[in-house]
């Protein structure tokens, strides 16, 4: 009787074995088929509590405001510098050659920038190069495809220029920085921060009238002439467009 009953409960068992086989293999099937679905759906319902807050959300949105407030500031800027480059190339648009800085040397003392134009684009040593805002240097050499351009910051710079608030001329001198020298051979003119300074009617080698400067800074001490510190309008170290006038200096 207990050996009937034995073999009663393990032919139970084996069936019982067989069917859990049998639906693990429609389990894996059904996994197959839906290419893992079921797993996916499944870590969504257990993740869910363990999901980002609403504080996430904020730093997270915060973010993103903080990118699009970036992107259209550096828009704007792109935009400004466009507008200024037209705005140049229309004002000297009969007499110039539009050129792009390729190189730069503004933070060593022989201060300079190589353009892409040279002599078979009709460039000359002498050219006027100025830049949005202002006058920038002067063409030192010149090859076949490139021209090499001494900045008004390089201490081989000496321009005549012009104080228009109190009309008097003075000298331009580079020294080696980013502010050139004002002189001025009298100690009594009454120059002041924030007069302008631009290249002078009276010089046979610049056309007159452009933009150069703004006073910064004033030194008193020396007793037969005035000097005064110039903050350039325009920017060597920034500049990536450029005008060649057909001017010698």
């Amino acid at each position: 009787m207990l050996g009937i009953r034995r073999i009663s409960t393990s032919r139970w068992w084996h069936r019982k074995k067989n069917w859990l086989f049998f639906a693990i293999f429609l389990f894996l099937v059904f996994v197959r088929i839906s290419k893992g679905a079921f797993y996916k759906d499944f870590y969504y319902f257990i993740s869910k509590p363990f999901w980002p807050g609403q504080f996430q959300k904020e730093i997270v949105l915060e973010s993103i405001a903080q990118e699009y407030l970036i992107k259209l500031n550096l828009l704007k800027k792109d935009n400004i510098r466009l507008r200024q480059i037209l705005s140049l190339q229309e004002s000297f648009n009969d007499e110039h050659i539009s050129a792009a800085v390729i190189s730069r040397k503004t933070g060593s003392w022989w201060r300079q920038i190589i353009l892409n134009k040279g002599s078979k684009d009709g460039v000359e040593i002498g050219n006027i190069v100025i830049g949005p805002g202002g006058l920038l240097g002067r063409v030192k050499n010149t090859s076949l495809f490139t021209s090499s351009v001494t900045l008004i910051t390089s201490p081989d710079s000496k321009l005549g220029v012009w104080v228009d608030r109190i009309q008097i001329n003075g000298l331009l001198v580079g020294l080696g920085d980013d502010y050139p020298s004002l002189i001025l051979y009298s100690k009594d003119a009454d120059i002041k921060v924030g007069d302008f300074v631009s290249s002078s009617p009276a010089s046979t080698l610049l056309p007159p009238n452009i933009p150069i400067g703004i006073i910064q800074s004033i030194d008193e001490t020396l007793t037969s002439k005035k000097t005064a510190k110039i903050s350039l309008l325009a920017k060597p170290y920034v500049i990536d467009w450029v005008q060649i006038l057909k001017v010698g200096i």
